[in-house]
């Protein structure tokens, strides 16, 4: 871990609301993402105004329908500079 680039966090962002954008960027309804995933609809929503926490298996399954990576919604809003 000697060559490691530390992270710059870049916008206050909470996973809810990461996966909220994510889902209306995709064009989404809650309800459409949840016959997407699985998960209900409810959950989805408790998710998304932090009710609930997301935890990492529901990202991996939220990512897996959103078509992006688990860390953008696990850890928004943190960016990682490029070495120079």
């Amino acid at each position: 871990m000697r060559n490691y680039i530390p992270a710059n966090k870049r916008v206050d962002v909470t996973p809810g609301e990461s996966v909220r954008i994510v889902r209306e960027l995709r064009g989404l309804s809650q309800t459409q993402l949840s016959s997407l995933c699985g998960i209900p609809q409810t959950a989805i929503s408790s998710i998304e105004n932090g009710r609930v926490n997301l935890g990492v298996e529901r990202a991996k399954t939220l990512a897996v329908a959103l078509h992006c990576h688990p860390a953008v919604l696990v850890f928004p809003g943190w960016q990682v500079e490029s070495a120079a």
